[in-house]
C-alpha cells in the first residue's frame, strides 16, 4: 500500500480526470499521515478518498518538497 496524492480541477469542470498525481515515497509516509490526521495506511483506508486542505497541501509540499498545482483541488487516498 501506498499513499498517492491526485489533483482534479474544481467541480463543475466538464474533464473529471486525474490532472495531477504523486506517489508520496514510502520514507515520507509518517509525516504526511501525521499532518492529514491518519495512523496508518490501513486507518486511510478506511477514509477512502480525501480532499486536502490549502494548508495540508502546503505542508505536505514542505515535507516533500515538491510543489503542487495551485489551481487544482488535490486529494489524498491509498493505494494497494
Amino acid at each position: 500500500m501506498f499513499l498517492c496524492i491526485a489533483g482534479f480541477f474544481p467541480d463543475g469542470h466538464e474533464n473529471e480526470f486525474v490532472q495531477f498525481e504523486l506517489d508520496v515515497a514510502p520514507e515520507f509516509n509518517q509525516a504526511v499521515l501525521d499532518l492529514i490526521g491518519w495512523s496508518s495506511l490501513e486507518d486511510g483506508v478506511r477514509h477512502g478518498v480525501v480532499e486536502l486542505t490549502a494548508t495540508q497541501v502546503s505542508q505536505i509540499e514542505n515535507v516533500l518538497g515538491k510543489p503542487m498545482p495551485s489551481d487544482l483541488d488535490i486529494c489524498i487516498s491509498v493505494l494497494a
